[in-house]
């Protein structure tokens, strides 16, 4: 931590929360959770979870606090099925989960990865006790995907990251049967030159809708000396205009600090893939891969985000 410079999300203190030690079946990592609170008011993590083959399923962890003395399944939530899903072949990866109020269920955009590449995947649970996949809606190479928690001038929308012409940017797309999405557009483009997201974007955690307009936490990736460098940055979105960004941030806010971030499978990553909004609609929980091998919690204040994005 910098003396001189904000904390905008603070690390827990038992941090990294879940490992693979902690689970009751073999895996080699556990990282990349998506998230959510579920209507018993208990934390819900969607964990990726990657065996000694190389390959991820998705296993589900609960706690009453969303920090400690997890419970975690027996077995896995989702598992690839290669036999009917044929972009499964090689796992299934890197959960976001949107709660959909309007059909009272929880959307799971995940990657579904193959022969082909990574490609965007949709299944739809009520409970977390069961699950129906909706199959692949984005063709590869396609990832970092989640939707928004309500209709948008009638249609569906979902913030993604498709991959063209090596470049990774956010874009956005409509659907009207969330299967299938139209009028694509680029929202949130790589920066140029020594920027600290200058090499590839992609989105972290599913919006959160305030009244200035949708919050986007986002990594950004530098290429240095050493490698890929994984960081954390922001940006809002018109609330009824998703495709125009009011605001973006030009300082990231969270990096790679401690061990536990800085190695692993892959070093000097922080990855967010899921967080929770508590009663006061202000504090954040942000869960986040920390160098594709366990799991850390952060905590931070939607009004302290916004306040910090508006003086950038």
């Amino acid at each position: 931590m910098n003396p001189n410079y904000p904390e905008l999300f603070v690390r827990n203190s038992e941090n990294p929360i879940l490992t693979a030690s902690m689970w009751p079946y073999p895996v080699h990592t556990v990282f990349n959770p998506g998230a959510t609170i579920l209507k018993d008011g208990n934390t819900l993590l969607l964990c990726r979870m990657e065996d000694r083959k190389g390959l991820s399923q998705l296993g589900i962890a609960r706690s009453k606090n969303g920090l400690n003395h997890w419970i975690i399944n027996p077995s896995p939530f989702m598992t690839a099925e290669p036999e009917i899903y044929p972009a499964e072949c090689w796992g299934i990866e890197d959960p976001r989960i949107t709660f959909i109020s309007e059909l009272n269920q929880y959307i799971i955009c995940y990657v579904s990865y193959g022969k082909s590449g990574p490609s965007v995947s949709l299944a739809i649970t009520e409970n977390f006790e069961e699950q129906i996949k909706l199959g692949m809606v984005l063709k590869p190479n396609d990832k970092d995907a989640a939707l928004f928690p309500r209709k948008i001038q009638d249609r569906w929308v979902m913030l993604h990251r498709p991959i063209d012409h090596n470049s990774a940017n956010i874009w956005i797309s409509y659907s009207v049967d969330l299967m299938h999405w139209k009028d694509r557009k680029l929202i949130l483009g790589t920066r140029t030159g020594g920027w600290w997201d200058a090499e590839k974007i992609g989105l972290g955690a599913p919006p959160i809708e305030t009244k200035e307009g949708w919050l986007i936490i986002y990594h950004g990736v530098k290429k240095n000396a050493s490698g890929y460098l994984y960081r954390i940055g922001l940006a809002l979105l018109d609330l009824e205009h998703p495709d125009i960004c009011i605001k973006r941030t030009n300082d990231w806010i969270f990096a790679p600090e401690t061990d536990y971030e800085r190695f692993g499978d892959v070093k000097d990553v922080v990855f967010p893939c899921g967080l929770t909004l508590l009663a006061d609609n202000d504090t954040i929980h942000l869960y986040y891969g920390a160098a594709d091998t366990s799991i850390g919690v952060a905590t931070g204040s939607v009004r302290k985000l916004l306040d910090w994005l508006q003086n950038q």
